[in-house]
């Protein structure tokens, strides 16, 4: 069995949808904010409904440098944790 980690934090301000760009920031932000990629990885999956979620799929896009392997692989983590 995979262990289930549960992280208690906090919101960031700037994770507020923003028109149709999704969540374009910097990838420094993304690695010296603690838990801000999980965050907003779980904000999406909790806006859908569990019995829809079952069963779907999730897309990640990237250009594939700097930040996107780890990225993946907490999205990944969370999409079998959720």
């Amino acid at each position: 069995p995979i262990p289930v980690l549960t992280v208690q934090t906090t919101p960031y301000e700037d994770q507020r949808p923003t028109g149709g760009g999704g969540l374009r920031r910097p990838t420094g932000l993304f690695e010296s904010q603690r838990n801000y990629l999980p965050n907003f990885v779980q904000s999406l999956l909790s806006s859908v409904d569990l019995r829809d979620r079952q069963g779907c799929t999730m897309v990640v896009g990237s250009d594939g440098r700097y930040f996107s392997k780890t990225a993946i692989e907490i999205v990944v983590q969370m999409a079998a944790a959720n």
